[in-house]
């Protein structure tokens, strides 16, 4: 389970929290303009935007989670169990397999409204990148400083929604978090009137009552709640540090700690990275389960015209920094 969120200063933010029992070998990967994209779908390209973000490489090809590219369009893909459905290829249709769609799109678009129109013509099909990697069942939030998106791929067909909170969760559809979102307007930064009884004299007795029951539990539509309401009333400078903490503190409301979800094998769900990329500067940055320093990896500082992808290994171990 995840959560992914944007966030604007002077600049425009996005990342996630990637939650799950265990690592698939994540690392910091760099698309360079020139790496010869080949997709089973359609024609390959040589020449194209460079992205920056976290993948799992196989036969040295990224398989994104959540990336961004040059022009500053980002995407992350959230687990979506239950409700994703994909098709055969078709003729006649955009024919992309579900683990080439985030490169697919950040490759060829600068901006949501520039892939918006070409979503509507694609078929999400069923085939696999190989024999041991099995179909994810994903959908996906594609935002840039101005807009957010969410496609799903259920049995309906393919669904494009605008995305007006900028945060994406797991199940339900997206309509259902949305709609979710109606029990808790009552809910506010500041402290509450008394609505209770006119005769009462009811008042506050400590401060943050304005939000009393704001869902604290883990579940995905409570995630979603707790995310939008922290993110759409969070106050923060435009300066960098101020920008990039402020986000970390964003996604730390649904951060999950070990021993607090246990699945059916005993293993227990944590959140094994959350990232924040700087999409205007190129400049990614994440923390890890064993990490909790904040590191950046900039996309600027790489030969982005090179043909072979760029990698940095996650640093899992604590950083401390001794003060005295």
């Amino acid at each position: 389970m995840c959560t992914a969120v944007t966030y604007k200063t002077k600049d425009f933010y996005f990342g996630r929290t990637f939650d799950n029992e265990c690592s698939y070998g994540e690392e910091i990967v760099m698309t360079p303009r020139n790496y010869p994209f080949r997709f089973p779908g359609m024609d390959g390209m040589d020449r194209h935007y460079a992205m920056i973000g976290i993948a799992h490489v196989e036969q040295d090809y990224p398989l994104y989670y959540d990336a961004v590219n040059e022009k500053g369009l980002a995407m992350a893909g959230l687990n979506f169990p239950g409700n994703a459905c994909y098709n055969p290829p078709v003729q006649d249709r955009k024919n992309i397999a579900v683990f080439e769609l985030i490169q697919c799109i950040l490759r060829n678009f600068a901006s949501v409204r520039e892939c918006r129109d070409w979503l509507k013509e694609v078929n999400l099909t069923d085939v696999p990148f190989c024999e041991n990697l099995p179909v994810a069942t994903l959908h996906w939030i594609i935002a840039d400083r101005d807009e957010a998106l969410t496609l799903e791929a259920v049995a309906e067909g393919l669904r494009i929604y605008e995305n007006p909170v900028g945060v994406l969760t797991n199940n339900p559809a997206f309509p259902g978090q949305m709609l979710f979102l109606n029990n808790y307007m009552h809910l506010s930064a500041k402290p509450p009137q008394n609505l209770f009884a006119e005769t009462l004299p009811l008042q506050t007795y400590c401060k943050g009552m304005g939000a009393i029951g704001l869902p604290g539990d883990l579940s995905s539509q409570s995630r979603f709640v707790r995310a939008s309401f922290v993110k759409m009333n969070s106050v923060s400078g435009d300066s960098e540090n101020e920008s990039v903490g402020q986000f970390f503190h964003i996604l730390g409301s649904v951060e999950q700690q070990a021993g607090c979800c246990e699945l059916e094998n005993g293993e227990y769900e944590r959140t094994i990275y959350t990232s924040c990329c700087n999409t205007t500067r190129g400049i990614y940055y994440y923390t890890t389960y064993g990490n909790r320093q904040i590191t950046a990896v900039d996309m600027y500082r790489e030969d982005l015209d090179e043909k072979n992808l760029i990698r940095y290994p996650l640093i899992e171990q604590e950083q401390i920094r001794i003060q005295n």
